[in-house]
């Protein structure tokens, strides 16, 4: 359903027909509106069910090149815009932005569906949202409604380790509590797009550049990536003394996959290698050659084969 809070002037038809195919959730306690979009059978059992959280500063578009492909072995697949993101609503001091929220987000779309578990696939900003959700499988925190569980997981090129991230100039200064706010009023095409293209390390096409930018102006949002990017705080909060710790007990026995393009910029591929040999040494590492941090749409052939190997071999 098209949400009339969404400005259309000059949105390319992909990203039209992206929002039309999708729905509009109102979540608690803020009544924020959460874009949605799912994919197949809604019957499905977990084992056949795909869940997918996208990166910063993308939306579930960001895996338009991948659903078909990925249709081939999964057939229920549920993708969300998070809050601050794509089509969803995106709020200012009054959200905080943290990956705790964020969490409950996506299990309240979750919920509204009807799913009980399934295999959750992760990218970027989307990583910390998962180990939020893995350190809840851990201690036992998922909602009941969630009973078939959570049937794997699966990383590509996230910040999962903060030290070892080689984030851009743009991120520090957006997090910068005097600067950040002059930088997002400052925000336009041209930073952008050297932003991407400085982060991603490869070749991109310009096309999927403007896209992520036509997502991120809707309702302003390039002028509220100070709050957005705040999420990288809480990394700095619980990543050593919650996620990586749950990471690693989850990984001992639940599928984990470590799916990781080489050319990335941010999160370098070092940091894949350092998650597989202190982490969690039990999980499948797969190394794209030549893909960079947007991998999924840098290099969508090469993704794709090496995300449903990890499914069908895992």
């Amino acid at each position: 359903m098209a949400n009339d809070r969404t400005n259309e002037a000059g949105l390319y038809p992909e990203l039209i027909s992206w929002r039309d195919s999708g729905d509009f959730l109102e979540t608690k306690p803020l009544g924020l509106n959460v874009f949605y979009k799912e994919v197949g059978n809604r019957h499905a059992t977990a084992e056949n069910t795909l869940l997918l959280i996208h990166g910063f500063p993308e939306s579930s578009f960001s895996f338009n090149k991948v659903i078909d492909g990925l249709s081939q072995r999964f057939a229920r697949i549920v993708l969300l815009d998070l809050p601050g993101y794509g089509f969803s609503d995106k709020p200012g001091n009054e959200y905080s932005y943290s990956l705790v929220p964020q969490a409950d987000a996506a299990l309240a779309v979750w919920q509204h569906l009807g799913i009980r578990g399934g295999h959750i696939l992760s990218h970027d900003m989307g990583t910390s949202v998962l180990t939020e959700i893995v350190a809840r499988h851990v201690n036992s925190q998922l909602p009941a409604w969630f009973e078939d569980g959570v049937q794997s997981i699966t990383f590509t090129n996230g910040s999962m380790v903060l030290e070892l991230a080689e984030l851009r100039v743009m991120q520090r200064l957006l997090l910068n509590k005097r600067i950040g706010p002059i930088v997002s009023s400052l925000s336009r095409y041209s930073l952008f797009k050297k932003t991407i293209i400085s982060a991603h390390g490869a070749e991109i096409d310009e096309r999927d550049i403007e896209l992520l930018w036509q997502n991120c102006i809707q309702q302003n949002g390039h002028r509220k990536n100070h709050h957005i990017i705040r999420y990288l705080n809480d990394r700095r909060r619980y990543e050593q003394t919650r996620w990586l710790p749950a990471l690693k007990l989850a990984s001992e026995s639940l599928p984990s996959h470590l799916c990781w393009g080489d050319a990335d910029q941010v999160a370098r591929v070092a940091m894949a290698h350092y998650l597989k040999q202190s982490i969690c040494p039990n999980a499948t590492l797969t190394i794209m050659p030549g893909a960079g941090h947007f991998c999924q749409l840098g290099s969508p052939a090469l993704w794709l084969k090496s995300v449903l190997n990890f499914y069908e071999n895992g």
